[in-house]
């Protein structure tokens, strides 16, 4: 017991020390198409409602140990040529100990460069707010190596960390995005926090950051159809993906296969943090009507496996609130693009 105590006071500590260097971000990436890219505003064509949940790590602090919620909403307007957007996020760490809430804007425009190749440009704009409960941080002055943060009567430790007059602070984030994309394959970049919007609560006093580091995705996806449907859309086809993401030390790959069976779809994925093998993350999911349900769970294939720290659930809710006529032209044109069915 105290072993895992241990583990996730460090788990903290480590989280805090890089507060500033990584993004939260879901495994079902593409349930959540305006945190992955911009530019993928308006990409369902039709008016889309995305919500997602993650659960991270059920053994640890009562099960909330990390918890991240997100709503967006987007839809494509045919005669402006441009995908609009809105979203909201929550990134809570430690039941409270940590947490960020961001409000942001979208926009994306497409351009035709030949045929049936078009480039998509994004843009986005928001506002990001930091909370913390100082009184329940632990810093590594704190933390002895064989007790822990906690002397023999259960009190923390003392620290030589000085405490802020305020202990949240409020900032103004840009990032853009790219996509490039055929009928059966895309490819596409994110640049987020271009400011870097300075996040000094803990950084001013020990001076170890200067600001919130850029954050930079690659991802790309092919479309192999298996069996045509009606309306131009796949009846059963398969997905190879593949996701970077870097921001200033951290960074991940991940790479996998996403299936689509009629109603049903399903994945696997594996991902490697750039050190160290991270986790195997399965999907499953039904597809019926206006609603699109999913699930996922990580199952952790690195050392933290030892510590048992338990299940990671995250279930995504899409609802496709009407066909654009635009996307009823290109269905009936069959230039319906395949590369983005699993977004859809």
């Amino acid at each position: 017991m105290k072993k895992n105590v241990l583990a996730f006071f460090l788990l903290v500590f480590v989280a805090l020390g890089w507060i500033a260097a990584q993004d939260p971000a879901f495994s079902q990436f593409y349930a959540d198409p305006l945190g992955l890219n911009p530019a993928l505003s308006g990409v369902t064509e039709a008016p889309h409602l995305a919500l997602n949940y993650r659960n991270q790590w059920t053994n640890w602090n009562g099960g909330t140990a990390y918890l991240t919620y997100a709503a967006a909403y987007d839809q494509f307007v045919g005669r402006l040529n441009s995908g609009f957007g809105f979203s909201f996020s929550t990134d809570d760490q430690g039941a409270g100990l940590v947490k960020t809430t961001r409000i942001k804007g979208s926009y994306s425009y497409r351009v035709r460069v030949k045929n049936e190749f078009f480039l998509q440009f994004g843009l986005e704009a928001g506002l990001g707010q930091m909370n913390y409960d100082w009184d329940r941080l632990i810093f590594l002055d704190q933390i002895d190596p064989l007790n822990g943060p906690v002397d023999a009567n259960g009190n923390l430790l003392p620290t030589a960390e000085q405490r802020p007059k305020l202990a949240q602070l409020s900032y103004f984030d840009v990032g853009a995005g790219l996509v490039a994309y055929l009928p059966k394959g895309y490819a596409g970049i994110t640049l987020r926090h271009l400011n870097r919007p300075a996040l000094e609560i803990l950084g001013k006093n020990s001076n170890l950051i200067e600001g919130l580091p850029v954050f930079f995705s690659f991802h790309a996806g092919w479309n192999i159809s298996l069996k045509e449907g009606n309306k131009g859309r796949d009846a059963a086809f398969l997905s190879p993906n593949l996701l970077f993401v870097k921001q200033g030390a951290q960074g991940q790959i991940n790479g996998g296969l996403y299936a689509g069976f009629g109603s049903f779809f399903a994945g696997l994925w594996y991902r490697h943090a750039l050190k160290n093998p991270d986790a195997l993350i399965l999907s499953a999911g039904v597809r019926k009507g206006i609603l699109k349900l999913g699930y996922s769970t990580d199952l952790t294939i690195s050392q933290l496996a030892d510590y048992k720290p338990g299940m990671v659930h995250e279930l995504s809710i899409g609802i496709y609130l009407s066909e654009s006529e635009r996307w009823k032209q290109n269905r009936r044109s069959n230039r319906y693009n395949n590369c983005f069915e699993l977004f859809r």
